[in-house]
């Protein structure tokens, strides 16, 4: 039989997941009657925001030409912060199919993947999607295709994947023009991990791509990277239902279970081995993710710290591109700091934490790595404010900067242009895509995107511009750390680090929202924003006073001056010994998402 190994990938929302559930269809993998929407995001996540998490691998036997083929496909996720689950699809797979909306046409992700699978020499296949729709353009898109990678406009292949208009036609161009597997089944065996996840009764259950050899079940196997050995108990893949296999041999995918109960055991990107007969050398792998946005979780409500450290190592070995370590904080108590690829993995992963690990979280204002170079010459990256180093054996700093893609209409460019400029960018080309629409490429500081830019993009181009990122090194700039005061006292947990343009409004709009959590007390408290003995911004909250003159009626002046004089200096007395009461909210006010 043979075998075709492809993943299918677009932009967020151009009809990926609906693709791969007609494909199913099609090949009889599943009836009219068990189908419905978005068949392989078996996630609540997913289903309700309409955007694939994680990768999901679907093997199903079509006939083409007399012959069965043997179809492995991989539905991936469009968003840029999932960017890591589509290269581990790739190295996966020989050939990749390009999904393109044929009405909006191509937009920043679609880029982004389309340059992802021409870097991992795959075969490509470009489809135009929705072609039913009335504002479709094909014609128009087959073009843009044609001007951004150079395929020819009439290799573009048109379908619905709703009506299922032209999906067979694609499934034998799958079958045709992309290439088998190359690997040997008399080789040394060699298997690639590209996913794995927890089950409470079968343990660890982990995805292999067979490159060379042959898997069996009952087969002793080592793990490459950790020289662990292991006894294969079960094997399958997904029809899209679960099927259990006796073995799979060179070009075929699957998953392993192998009672493995440690989660630190299985690694992705590590190559499986026969114990027996073990290959010379371990596969490339994967490059370990860079996370480039930080942020803590802290346990709150009924849940415990041990609840939240069990959730947290559960999740990342279902999500491998996330990192984490333990973190205390003086107002919200031990917790952890941990590392995502960017906002919307964030937002994902403490939803996931909510709902899969059951506990309640209380989460910090999202802040990226820096570096820090000391006149000793060492250099250290720092992922929160508090870490920083005293400022005098401070060299320079530096900070992460990304190349942006924006793909925008052509009346939205003057906007795009002032809102980059505002944010430090530095404009470095423009490309045009077709009459109406251009590539708008900028370098910008990682930390001036992470709040609201994409919210301001998408509001100035009417919801139609789509922006890509990737990261492109760190560079020093003339960055400074702000220091909150509380009558006197530095409260680390609220410290910031920013570009020094930007520090002293940014110093006041955090003095003012602390100034509304705190409540009054019998003394008047100082707020004041420093950056090193400096102050660049004071708020004060004013002290609660009693009347002390109210039995006070008609006679001398005096009488009155003397009992203000007498509270004045018990308030003084008081400022000196008495402490300020600061509650959970006005941290959590202040360390909010949105700046």
């Amino acid at each position: 039989m043979e075998i075709r190994n492809f993943c299918i990938v677009a932009h967020i929302d151009h009809g990926k997941s609906t693709l791969a559930d007609r494909m199913l269809q099609c090949a009889g993998a599943v009836t009219d009657r068990e189908s419905r929407e978005q068949l392989l995001d078996d996630m609540d996540l997913e289903r309700e925001r309409g955007i694939t998490i994680k990768a999901s691998a679907v093997t199903v036997v079509h006939e083409h030409a007399g012959r069965p083929h043997m179809l492995n496909f991989i539905d991936t996720p469009g968003h840029v912060d999932f960017h890591y689950e589509v290269s581990r699809a790739l190295k996966a797979c020989e050939g990749a199919v390009l999904v393109v909306d044929a009405a909006q046409g191509i937009e920043a992700q679609t880029v982004a993947n389309a340059y992802l699978a021409i870097e991992h020499d795959l075969e490509i296949i470009p489809v135009l999607n929705k072609i039913d729709l009335p504002g479709a353009r094909p014609d128009e898109v087959a073009m843009e295709i044609e001007t951004a990678f150079g395929f020819a406009a009439e290799q573009c292949i048109g379908c619905s994947a709703k009506t299922g208009a032209g999906v067979t036609e694609l499934m034998g161009t799958i079958c045709e023009a992309l290439p088998g597997p190359k690997g040997g089944v008399d080789e040394p065996t060699q298997a690639l991990i590209f996913d794995s996840v927890y089950d409470d009764y079968r343990g660890v259950v982990f995805y292999v791509r067979v490159i060379n050899g042959k898997l069996a079940q009952g087969d002793r196997v080592r793990m490459m990277g950790t020289g662990r050995g292991y006894q294969i108990t079960a094997m399958g893949r997904y029809t899209p239902k679960e099927t259990a296999v006796k073995s799979l041999s060179a070009g075929e995918v699957g998953f392993v279970v192998a009672s493995i109960k440690s989660l630190d055991e299985v690694h992705i990107g590590d190559t499986v081995t026969l114990e027996a007969a073990p290959a010379a050398t371990a596969l490339p792998g994967y490059r370990e993710p860079q996370q480039v946005v930080f942020c803590d979780f802290y346990p709150t409500g009924d849940t415990h710290y041990e609840d939240l450290r069990k959730a947290i190592t559960r999740l990342h070995l279902n999500d491998a591109s996330f990192t984490y370590q333990p973190e205390a904080n003086d107002a919200l108590g031990f917790g952890f700091r941990c590392g995502f690829l960017g906002l919307l993995h964030m937002d994902i992963v403490q939803e996931r934490l909510e709902r899969e690990g059951d506990v309640e979280l209380v989460q910090t204002a999202p802040t990226v790595t820096y570096q820090v170079q000391t006149t000793d010459g060492g250099v250290t990256e720092i992922h929160n404010p508090a870490e920083l180093p005293d400022p005098s054996v401070i060299d320079e700093m530096r900070e992460p900067w990304v190349r942006l893609e924006i793909i925008t209409p052509n009346d939205s460019i003057g906007d795009l242009m002032k809102l980059c400029e505002s944010r430090r960018g530095q404009y470095t080309k423009q490309q045009f895509i077709s009459q109406t629409r251009q590539i708008l490429e900028y370098e910008l500081p990682l930390s001036e995107i992470i709040f609201d830019f994409y919210d301001k993009l998408k509001s100035l181009t009417r919801g139609y511009g789509t922006m890509d990122y990737e990261l492109i090194g760190y560079r020093p700039d003339n960055l400074v750390k702000v220091t909150v005061m509380v009558n006197g006292e530095p409260l680390d947990a609220l410290s910031i680090i920013c570009h020094r343009d930007t520090s002293e409004p940014r110093g006041r709009a955090l003095l003012k929202r602390l100034k509304k959590q705190i409540e009054r007390h019998s003394f008047e408290i100082p707020l004041q924003a420093l950056i090193g003995g400096k102050i660049i911004a004071r708020e004060s909250i004013s002290g609660v006073r009693k009347n002390v003159t109210a039995k006070c009626y008609g006679g001398d002046v005096t009488r009155k001056r003397k009992l203000l004089e007498k509270q004045k200096a018990g308030k003084k007395r008081m400022k000196r010994v008495g402490s300020v009461d600061i509650p959970q909210k006005a941290f959590m006010s202040v360390l909010e998402i949105g700046e």
